[in-house]
């Protein structure tokens, strides 16, 4: 045998090893969250989504060693980036693109079966509660940095009560549009824009 084909026969990787594809990582968390959406956390058939995803059951514990740590990531994979924290020059411009970006997150079908049914389950659940607690304080704390820099241009005082300002940040959108399935328009979403604005300022 020739020296390159000893070389290739050297890097060719075992036969059966197991290739962690993105993609279809990404297709399993997709069909998470549509099985999820109509059959709710409980009745949760891994099952169910690895045949949605068009995979074996083995696809997601070659990924994840159970249940827990598959949703855990499935959820922080897309939590964060259902706001927008980022800088728009003023405290009620960044209000203002977190409401938009929050707003569209809201309107998701998928999201709107979901999130109702992780509060409910979070109170029968430790692991959901766990979770969702996780993904909670890390979503607060963008929303903190979001108020620091209102403090740095003096728009906000340093003694804000930060807890209760981000409680104001998402109620009134949340009780829209989640409790009571209403989708406001972009006149009402500046309405609640500057309210907040208000409210927070006043904390």
């Amino acid at each position: 045998m020739e020296r390159k084909s000893i070389d290739r026969e050297k890097k060719r990787k075992p036969s059966g090893a197991a290739v962690i594809r993105p993609e279809l990582t990404t297709a399993l968390f997709r069909a998470l969250f549509e099985e999820w959406a109509q059959s709710g956390y409980a009745a949760l058939s891994l099952e169910r989504v690895a045949a949605r995803a068009g995979a074996g059951k083995a696809a997601i514990y070659r990924r994840w060693p159970s249940k827990r740590e598959f949703v855990r990531d499935a959820v922080q994979s897309v939590g964060i980036n259902l706001s927008d924290f980022s800088d728009h020059g003023s405290l009620g411009a960044d209000i203002s693109a977190y409401l938009r970006a929050t707003r569209v997150a809201f309107r998701h079908p998928l999201i709107r079966k979901i999130i109702p049914d992780v509060v409910a389950e979070r109170m029968r659940t430790p692991e959901v509660s766990e979770m969702l607690d996780s993904l909670t304080a890390a979503r607060r704390e963008f929303g903190k940095q979001m108020l620091d820099r209102a403090v740095a241009r003096d728009e906000l005082r340093p003694a804000l009560d930060r807890e209760l300002a981000l409680d104001l940040l998402i109620s009134s959108l949340y009780m829209r549009m989640i409790v009571h399935s209403k989708n406001p328009t972009m006149a009402e979403i500046d309405r609640q824009a500057i309210a907040i604005e208000a409210a927070i300022k006043a904390c």
